[in-house]
Formats: C-alpha cells, structure tokens, sequence
C-alpha cells in the first residue's frame, strides 16, 4: 500500500474519530420549539448542562427557526468539557415586551464559561420599542445587553449577527483571550446606548473583520483592558471606535497595548476618540496605536476629549487625571464632514504627551481641514495645519 492511501486511511480515521468523540446536543431535543412564539430558555439551558458534563468536546446545535428566549445565564463554573461550540443555524429572539427582560442586565450570559466558541446565528433583542420609550422621554427600563461574556477564557464568536439590542450588543467583561470574527451588528444609527462590542477589564480580545452600524459607539474601550487587536472593521452608523470614557473614579485601571488598523468609518459621529471625564483619577491611555484608516464623511475623525462634562454635573472646572501618553494615528484619509478634523483637547492638569500624527490628510468640503490641539505634546505630519497643531 503507498504511503499516500495509508495517509487517507489515517485522515479518514482520524476525522471519523473525531466526530464520534463530539456529542451533539440539539436543542430541540430539549424541548426547543422553532415557531418564535414558545418560550425555549428552559431547553436551552438544559442542552447546556448536558454539553457542560461531558468530559469531551461537545456541540451545541440549533436548527433553522426562530426560538424565543426570554433570558437565559450559562454558567460555566462546574463544566467538565473545556470545549463547548454552540453552533447556530436559527435566530434567538428576545420578547417583544421591553419589561419581560429590560432591568434583568443581559438576555445571553455567559459566566466563567471557558472554551466556548459560537458559530453563526442571529440574535436579535427587538429592542425597537425600549428605544422609542426612551425617545419619548416616558420613564423606562435602563435596557439590556443582548449577548454578554463575564469572566471567561478562551471564547470564539464567529459569523454571529446581533441586533436590535436594548443597550450593548456584545459585552465582553473579566474574559482573557477572546476572538470576534467576521461579526454583523446592527441597529438604527437613532437608536439610543447601543453600542456595538463594548470591552472593559479584558486582555487578548481581538475583532477581526466585521461590520459594525449601531446608534452608539460601534466599539467601546472602558478602564482595564490591555493587548487589543482590532482591525478590518466596517464602522457606520454610530459614533466611532471609543477609548472611554474613563477616569469616572478616583482609582481606576487603565488602557493600554491597543492597535486599531485597518478600519472604515461612513457617516459616523466620530472616527477613532478618547475621551476622559474631567475629573481627578489614576486611569491611563498608553501604547495606542491607529493606522490605515479611512474616514467617509465623519463629523470628528480623530478626537481626543479630555473634557467630557455633561450637563456640566459632577465635574465642572475640573480637569481630568488620566494621563494620555504614546498614542500614534498613522496612514489616516478621507473627509470630514466639520472644519476641524483634527480635535486634540486634552488635559490642563495632566497633559497629552508622545501624540504622534504622521500622514494624516483629512479634507473638508473639498478643501482644507483645519486642527486644534490643546495641552497637547508630540509630532505631526501630514496636512499643512496639523504641522502647526503640536
């Protein structure tokens, strides 16, 4: 026998023993109905125990249709399989009735859940009626976030679409070594706090490849996160890839090591910002870099807002704590759709330092852009009036 049929043989073998040693799960087997009406937490949840007890890799499997989750919380604390994958060929939706789930924190928790990885699917949290309450000014929920991993390791999410949240879209909170990949959000660009993929208190967790249009940040960076990679992202509407806002406590942990290349933002209210309350704290931003980005359009492309006050509560005349430090934009294009492009406003007690602007040329109505950079130490190339702006 020739080496190469003993090679297939053993590829064969080896592929088959492979599947045998995955369990699948499938939710209906559980009890989980496919007509959107019938209330499936119950199988879902169960079909997780089952996964979680395995002492081997095991797959979660959801069939085409629509499933009604009300909100369910998978626990991953006493699982024996360290490999979960869910994978999705349905739609998970949230009630309609923005008070069933509205002050219960998330529809879709993952806690201390490692080794799991989602596969496709829809999620969809029809929060389009908690929006237009909270548009009326009525008194309503705070809103909920549609999916949402909490202290957990080694998760995957890949080919998931989320939309019509309540509040975040995607949270991921205390996790290490998390991957996002070819991810869709979407929600109306009006629509209220509905950020994208917020990450706070996290490391490792990169976002590849993804289209993002939310009514909010299409990505929120908030205190203790290090080693982000985030790139080829598709951002509009929304209001940019967000730094902050931190500095609301006194003692808070900082952001650094993150890279942003690679993006594109359409129509959006900023392009890539920081932004720090101003008030005392012992946050940071370090070690950032953005590069390759094209701005189509966006009202602030490139903002540093150290002065974050609203409504002038809690912090008037005060200026921010957090220190700014080595942050670069390199190989940054395209429109603006204000005069300033360039909007570095930071600190009067605690300065920008290591600012760096190198080949960063923003139009404005086909024209010039201008730039304004306040407390504000580095280098800049790029458009004549940036030169004069550090």
């Amino acid at each position: 026998m020739s080496h190469l049929a003993i090679f297939s043989l053993l590829f064969i073998f080896l592929f088959n023993f492979s599947l045998a040693t995955n369990t699948i799960y499938n939710v209906q087997n559980y009890g989980a109905k496919s007509n959107g009406q019938t209330d499936s937490s119950n199988a879902f949840l169960s079909a997780w125990k089952a996964a979680c007890a395995s002492t081997s890799p095991a797959t979660i499997y959801v069939p085409r249709g629509n499933y009604l989750i009300r909100n369910a919380e998978f626990n991953g604390e006493t699982c024996k399989s360290k490999a979960i994958i869910i994978h999705i060929d349905g739609t998970l939706l949230a009630p309609s009735d923005y008070n069933v789930i509205g002050n219960e924190g998330s529809w879709i928790k993952f806690e201390k859940a490692n080794g799991v990885s989602i596969f496709g699917g829809t999620f969809d949290a029809q929060g389009g009626s908690l929006w237009s309450c909270k548009t009326s000014g009525k008194n309503c929920p705070k809103g909920t976030t549609a999916l949402a991993f909490y202290n957990s390791n080694n998760i995957v999410i890949s080919g998931v679409t989320a939309q019509n949240s309540q509040m975040f879209h995607i949270l991921v909170d205390g996790c290490h070594n998390v991957k996002l990949q070819g991810v869709k959000v979407s929600s109306p660009g009006n629509s209220p706090n509905t950020d994208g993929i917020h990450v706070q208190s996290s490391s490792g967790v990169s976002i590849m490849n993804s289209r993002i249009g939310t009514g909010d940040d299409c990505i929120s960076i908030g205190p203790g996160n290090s080693n982000l990679w985030i790139e080829g992202i598709a951002c509009g509407p929304g209001h940019g890839i967000s730094i902050g806002s931190l500095g609301w406590e006194s003692q808070e942990q900082g952001v650094q090591n993150v890279t942003v290349k690679t993006v594109t933002f359409t129509g959006t209210e900023n392009g890539v910002r920081v932004k720090t309350w101003a008030r005392p704290s012992s946050s940071f931003v370090r070690a950032v870099l953005f590069q390759h980005i094209v701005m189509s359009n966006v009202q602030n492309p490139i903002i540093i807002d150290q002065n974050y006050c609203p409504n002038h509560e809690s912090c008037p005349n005060q200026g921010s704590g957090v220190k700014i430090s080595d942050v670069t934009y390199q190989d940054i294009h395209g429109t603006s759709s204000t005069e300033v492009a360039v909007k570095l406003d930071c600190s009067k007690t605690n300065p920008c330092t290591g600012i760096t602007l190198e080949d960063v040329n923003l139009s404005y109505k086909d024209g010039k852009a201008d730039a304004s950079c306040v407390n504000a130490g580095g280098r800049a190339s790029g458009f004549e009036e940036l030169s004069h702006c550090l």
